[in-house]
């Protein structure tokens, strides 16, 4: 094939959950598109990293002239209430469920091991500066994922919440979404339920 489509396929096949195989068709799709849809693309892009900055309290990107994403900035969130996700989409989904009112923190992923590196590439520190900080948390919400990783990236947390000399509880959503699933993919009825239930 030639060189422009390798390249475009490499690159693709960097996106999550995305194989050879898929970012193939995707190229060989944007081929036959017309020049003004590609540009369109591209403008789009352009748009995306020009605009979308990070929330400088729970990490959720946004777009605006201000410093915190619309969620932090609503005076109606419970401001005692902290819930742990491991990435935007997990948020996404927990807002669309319009059962908790609290606040986010994103933690931009998990760790397969506790080895320093894997923990590094948390936002582990930050986490602990906003629980530290003026806030009144009165209980922190772990929502990572049921998954092996999840689980290693919740107890990582819990241990590192616990050297804070601070009272607040530690909570952990409940029975209800499968060991091995991804709360992105979760119904509402599952993570309503999980919320209700949490310990």
């Amino acid at each position: 094939m030639a060189d422009s489509i390798n390249k475009l396929i490499n690159l693709f096949s960097k996106f999550p959950t995305v194989g050879p195989r898929t970012a193939s068709r995707f190229v060989f799709y944007l081929i036959k598109l017309p020049k003004e849809k590609i540009d369109e693309l591209i403008n789009a892009i352009e748009e995306l990293k020009n605009k979308i900055k990070f929330c400088d309290f729970c990490f959720n990107p946004f777009e605006g002239e201000f410093t915190l994403c619309p969620i932090c900035r609503n005076y109606s969130r419970n401001k005692q209430l902290l819930c742990i996700v491991e990435k935007e989409t997990d948020l996404i989904t927990i807002e669309n469920t319009h059962k908790y009112n609290g606040l986010y923190f994103i933690l931009g992923g998990t760790v397969a091991t506790m080895r320093k590196s894997d923990v590094d590439n948390l936002r582990i520190q930050e986490l602990l500066e906003r629980v530290k900080a003026p806030a009144q948390f009165t209980e922190i919400i772990i929502a990572t994922n049921p998954t092996p990783e999840g689980k290693a990236t919740s107890v990582l947390i819990e241990r590192s919440l616990k050297e804070i000399p601070i009272t607040f509880k530690i909570t952990h959503l409940a029975q209800g979404l499968p060991v091995g699933g991804e709360l992105e993919y979760a119904d509402e009825e599952t993570l309503e339920s999980a919320f209700e239930g949490r310990k």
